[in-house]
Formats: structure tokens, C-alpha cells, sequence
């Protein structure tokens, strides 16, 4: 009677322990997946940060890029242009690209239209400020006067 009594005793103890084992069993379980997905989501925003601070950078080189393409139309200088070819191909290396405009629709998610002019209707009639975006992201719209059409 004794023997049963210390065997039901000790199987008691151990289905305590495996109970035990198995709460935290799924405690860890739980921890890593929240670990896992706490991870995911820092790696998400740390790559929407990125963005964010590189094309602030860029906005602010573009400006100078605009600059220096005003001073080499008037300069004619070929340093100058040397100058801007590579600084044109540090910037396109990075993402950036030029938003066409040349004989172009007018396409609101890419332009401003700053003025309606006699011209095709709806057609892009003159490029006022050279529009720009980085790695497929407008970061700068074009300014352009578009074409009214008849009437």
C-alpha cells in the first residue's frame, strides 16, 4: 500500500512537471514568434527610413544639379560639363531618373501643370522645372505648361 501511495505521488510530481514543460514550451514558442516578427517590422521601417532620409538628400542635390545645368548653358565651359556628366551619373547610380516631358501626355502623378496654354489638349507644351524620382518614386514632379487643345 505504501509502494502504491509513493508511485502515485511521484506520478502526480511528473505529470506536473510534463505539464510544466509543456506551458513553457509554448511560452518560448510565443517569444520567438513574437521576436521574429518584432524583428521583421524594425527591418521594415529601418528600409522606410533610409528612403525617406536619401531622397530628402537627393532633393537637396538636385537643386545644386539644377544650378550647375543653368551655369554650363551659359558658361560652355568643358569642365563645367565634365563636372555635371558625373555628377548626373553619381545620381542616376543611386536611383535617380529624369521625368520625361518632351512631347509627353500630362500625367497628374508625375507633373504639375502650371499653366494651360494654346497647344495640344492635354499634351505637355513646355518643361518649366525638370521633375525627378528615385528608384521609381516621384520626389520631384516637373513643372510644365500644358496644351489647352481647341477652342
Amino acid at each position: 500500500m505504501l509502494k502504491k501511495a509513493v508511485k502515485t505521488k511521484e506520478n502526480k510530481k511528473v505529470s506536473n512537471l510534463a505539464g510544466r514543460v509543456g506551458e513553457l514550451e509554448d511560452q518560448l514558442k510565443r517569444a520567438l514568434a513574437d521576436y521574429h516578427n518584432l524583428d521583421r517590422r524594425i527591418g521594415e521601417r529601418s528600409f522606410e527610413w533610409k528612403g525617406k532620409v536619401l531622397s530628402r538628400i537627393v532633393d537637396k542635390l538636385l537643386e545644386v544639379y539644377d544650378d550647375l545645368c543653368r551655369a554650363e548653358k551659359h558658361l560652355k565651359e568643358r569642365g563645367l560639363t565634365i563636372a555635371v556628366n558625373q555628377f548626373w551619373a553619381v545620381l542616376e547610380s543611386e536611383g535617380v531618373s529624369k521625368i520625361k516631358t518632351k512631347e509627353a501626355d500630362f500625367d497628374p502623378e508625375l507633373m504639375d501643370c502650371v499653366e494651360v496654354v494654346p497647344g495640344s489638349e492635354n499634351q505637355v507644351v513646355e518643361t518649366i522645372v525638370k521633375g525627378y524620382s528615385l528608384n521609381g518614386k516621384v520626389i520631384r514632379p516637373a513643372k510644365v505648361k500644358v496644351g489647352r487643345g481647341k477652342g
